[in-house]
């Protein structure tokens, strides 16, 4: 008999035991996930953080900081890209939507676009708090060469004595505008000239990609709206980059060679993993036979820019111009 009850007092202790602590775990879970909904959740700038998968929506949540590394570059020395940020003036016109000013473009606002000397967002509607500039366009692919010309004539008539060079870029484009300048200091922005990533079909001297940004002098800019005023060019397509190319073409602005000193490219239209990774993209895919000079696959990571002088200038990853998180278009 007393061996009955002393099991059933160990029975009943082990049972109360189990509630006890299974309460208990509730209570903490509970207490602990009220916090993290209370504290705001910090987005450090790990390339290695286990973000989550792309879903619908693919905005990151949170507060993101853009400073968490910026120790480590307080001895740096920053003569080089002082000097070019004084004697290279570029404006950077950033196309984007109203759908897009949250989920895209505010991280180039926050991030890139402080290297450019004078920065514009350009969407269909205006954005006084943004703010964005309303070209009164619709949105959509059919009119990105609509919006382009209507905002290089806006740039044209209120900023042209800005800046030497005027690039458009996407909202889902990162540029590393040091490297940039470095290559635009060769140029005089006197010169009809353009940049980009060269693609060959359709135009004889070969047009720039529009997923990797392009780059027009001074000069450029100004005979680019001119053609419009006096119908050498029309909007006669909804092919952004093919359009504007053949309009270069007729107005006789030269498409430059992007390429650095070693023969690589400077600016891509894809993701960096479609080019750092060998077989990738399949020869059969049409960016091997649009690409104006030989394609190169495996692209080699962390080389130094060649500025002349061995370690006075470096990228950040890569060997490019213009990164783009959606698209591709580096100088690291």
């Amino acid at each position: 008999m007393a061996s009955s009850k002393s099991l059933m007092n160990v029975l009943t202790f082990s049972f109360g035991s189990a509630i006890g602590f299974f309460l208990c775990y509730l209570l903490f879970s509970m207490i602990l996930e009220e916090k993290v909904e209370i504290q705001p959740h910090i987005l450090h700038n790990d390339p290695h953080g286990q973000h989550s998968a792309d879903t619908d929506n693919d905005q990151l949540q949170g507060q993101m900081n853009f400073n968490a590394d910026s120790g480590q570059h307080k001895d740096e020395n920053k003569n080089v890209a002082d000097g070019l940020y004084q004697k290279v003036k570029i404006l950077c016109w950033v196309m984007t939507g109203p759908q897009n000013l949250e989920k895209k473009a505010r991280h180039v606002k926050a991030t890139w676009a402080q290297r450019c000397n004078k920065i514009l967002f350009m969407s269909s509607e205006e954005n006084k708090d943004f703010p964005a500039v309303g070209l009164e366009t619709k949105e959509g692919r059919d009119q990105l060469y609509w919006k382009t010309i209507k905002a290089f004539q806006y740039v044209y008539d209120h900023y042209f004595d800005a800046a030497d060079w005027f690039m458009k870029a996407d909202d889902d484009t990162y540029v590393i505008l040091d490297n940039l300048r470095w290559l635009l200091s060769k140029y005089s922005p006197e010169q009809p000239i353009y940049f980009g990533r060269r693609f060959k079909p359709y135009v004889k001297q070969g047009y720039m990609s529009g997923g990797a940004g392009y780059v027009l002098s001074k000069e450029a800019l100004k005979r680019f709206v001119t053609a419009f005023k006096t119908n050498k060019c029309s909007h006669s397509s909804s092919i952004e980059d093919l359009a504007l190319g053949k309009c270069m073409e007729i107005i006789n602005v030269q498409a430059g060679d992007s390429r650095d000193t070693n023969g690589r490219e400077t600016f891509h239209p894809f993701v960096p993993e479609h080019l750092l990774i060998r077989g990738y993209l399949p020869k059969t895919f049409w960016y091997w036979n649009y690409n104006y000079y030989p394609a190169v696959e495996h692209l080699p990571l962390c080389r130094k820019l060649d500025t002349g002088k061995p370690g006075s200038a470096r990228a950040h990853r890569g060997s490019r111009l213009l990164l783009r998180p959606g698209r591709f278009i580096p100088l690291c």
